[in-house]
């Protein structure tokens, strides 16, 4: 790399980017892209994290690496120091401080300051990009969005207003930016793009969300720990890491070997992938839906029941569907928690897996993460009445429950894994209490850890599906799933199932090479979206079909003809 000082800048050249460091103000000029604020801002429990005085930054070269501090003096700690690491190809941005405190919000590319010149209150980055892509399925759907509209990569959301965003749950933690303007859906463009992506593993990824929040041509990053996490001494946030690519898939590749190089993330999958694993896959959570609309005021959760599956299945298979995996979903367990079977639906489930397995099918069940249903309070994240709110897989006695479970399910039922869903119901709030001290993504990683270990320990071969593609999950999932498709674009418009099957793979295979992916199927808003997404699957990891009958929200019939060119495209 070369480096020119002069008395205003230092003046920096990579090869692959250009960086003037300011000497005089915490800022830097990333050429072409962005005008980086060094400000930053780490909030604690007992307040607000504001800047009143900033120091000229101090350079060292270390071989081919240049590190600049930006020493501050704040308010809720000793000191501070905001550092840019650049290599050749990446700028690593973050921040360090020195103290005690328990983490609030925590921003970076920005923060609350008084100046030397006393221009006072929030400092964000300028932005010369015109799009940013977002790799969580939300919605409305919008994968390059302009770079005024904010975003989240979160493991909370719901189908609430502004809360249809963790559909991945945790999404890969990296944005990247475009010069071009945003067009369609799901249209991305061309590059260059600059990839804006977080370097952190398990153990510090102690908050709950990243937050994207632009303003009037700036922006910064918000990262919300919640008050759950004590820092004494010293503690140094995560690092975003800034690297041009020539797509956004790159830039999330880039961001996967990133975490592997740093040790950081599993370079692959961590157990042996077994042949079955790949077969395709029938879960009865659409025909379940589409049954319930055909009986007004029914739930599709009364209609996960043995008779039904039955009926679904050997009417599949006269049309030459023969699924290898069968996924029996929500609500086969009389409770969330404790996962007994329900007799009244499943009145013999040990004896029809059984049956299935002896037909070279294996059988999967439907697990809700984080439920506190049938739970004891003491295994339980609690809320300041004492109320259950989640599961704690912090908790000892709880992780002794899952074993138990599982041994349960997988040794005397027979059971060959799960479908885990449900993980965007983290338990946030400040004021929750957990057995332990582990908050944030962390936890629930903690939480399909204590899952995924006790599942191998009883049947080494069980399959283990979330929705989690995360490079630093690879280690606790074996197989992705691409989960709900949704509906609309910002205009209002219908936004083809197919197309959003096309990007979540492409975010789910770069993020997470080595391991299988799940193309899920649910819901459809009618036959000819369902007949293009089943034609597609193949192609882009193992296919699952949810429908038998019926397509739920159209409520148009399911002919034989369709459903034996599905067989056809399974067997292509």
């Amino acid at each position: 790399m070369r480096i020119t000082t002069t008395d205003q800048a230092h003046h920096l050249d990579s090869g692959h980017y250009r960086l003037t460091v300011s000497r005089t103000d915490p800022s830097a000029e990333l050429e072409g892209w962005m005008t980086l604020s060094l400000l930053a801002s780490v909030g604690t429990a007992n307040g607000r994290d504001e800047t009143y005085e900033t120091l000229p930054p101090v350079l060292v070269q270390r071989g081919n690496v240049a590190i600049f501090d930006f020493p501050q003096r704040t308010t809720e700690w000793e000191t501070k120091t905001v550092r840019l690491t650049c290599t050749p190809e990446t700028i690593a941005l973050e921040v360090r401080v020195e103290g005690d405190g328990v983490l609030g919000d925590v921003t970076l590319m920005g923060g609350r300051a008084v100046l030397n010149s006393r221009a006072a209150g929030t400092f964000r980055s300028g932005l010369h990009a015109r799009g940013v892509f977002n790799p969580t399925p939300t919605h409305p759907v919008q994968v390059v969005r302009p770079v005024s509209v904010p975003l989240a990569l979160t493991v909370i959301g719901d189908a609430s207003p502004g809360r249809l965003h963790a559909v991945f749950s945790p999404p890969p933690l990296v944005l990247a930016f475009t010069k071009e303007e945003p067009d369609g859906a799901t249209a991305v463009p061309d590059g260059p793009w600059l990839g804006a992506s977080v370097r952190a593993g398990i153990t510090d990824l102690t908050f709950t969300e990243l937050a994207y929040e632009p303003l009037d041509g700036g922006m910064l990053l918000r990262f919300d720990y919640e008050c759950h996490t004590v820092v004494r001494g010293s503690w140094t946030s995560p690092a975003v890491v800034f690297r041009t690519a020539s797509s956004p898939w790159e830039a999330i590749a880039q961001h996967r070997d990133d975490l592997v190089a740093h040790g950081l993330a599993p370079a692959g999958p961590v157990h042996e992938q077994h042949a079955w694993w790949s077969e395709p896959i029938f879960c009865g959570w659409g025909a379940q839906c589409a049954g319930a609309r055909l009986a007004d005021g029914r739930s599709p959760v009364e209609l996960s029941r043995q008779d039904l599956y039955d009926e679904w299945l050997s009417r599949l298979e006269h049309h030459g569907i023969v699924p290898g995996t069968i996924v029996i979903d929500d609500r086969w367990q009389l409770t969330y928690g404790d996962m007994e079977p329900d007799p009244a639906k499943w009145p013999a489930l040990r004896e029809w897996i059984a049956a299935r397995q002896a037909r070279g099918q294996r059988v999967l069940l439907w697990w809700r993460a984080w439920s506190a249903d049938g739970l004891p309070a003491e295994e339980c994240v609690l809320d300041a009445g004492g109320r259950a709110v989640a599961a704690d897989p912090s908790n000892p006695a709880y992780r002794l429950r899952v074993q138990r479970i599982m041994e349960r399910l997988l040794g005397d039922l027979g059971a060959d894994g799960f479908k885990i869903d449900f993980t965007q119901w983290f338990p946030s709030g400040s004021h929750l209490k957990s057995y332990g001290s582990t908050w944030g993504l962390a936890l629930l990683h903690e939480l399909l850890a204590t899952m995924y270990d006790a599942a191998k320990r009883v049947k080494p071969d069980a399959l283990m599906v979330t929705h989690t593609p995360h490079p630093a999950f690879g280690d606790v999932t074996d197989m992705v799933r691409l989960n709900d498709v949704l509906e609309y674009d910002a205009r209002g418009e219908p936004v083809p199932a197919v197309d959003q099957l096309r990007f979540r793979h492409a975010v789910a295979a770069h993020a997470m090479p080595g391991h299988l992916i799940d193309t899920d199927q649910w819901p459809m808003p009618g036959k000819a979206d369902w007949l293009a997404y089943a034609e597609a699957q193949p192609s882009l990891g193992v296919p699952a079909l949810y429908y038998a009958e019926r397509i739920d929200n159209s409520l148009e019939e399911i002919t034989g003809a369709d459903l034996e060119l599905v067989a056809r495209w399974w067997r292509r």
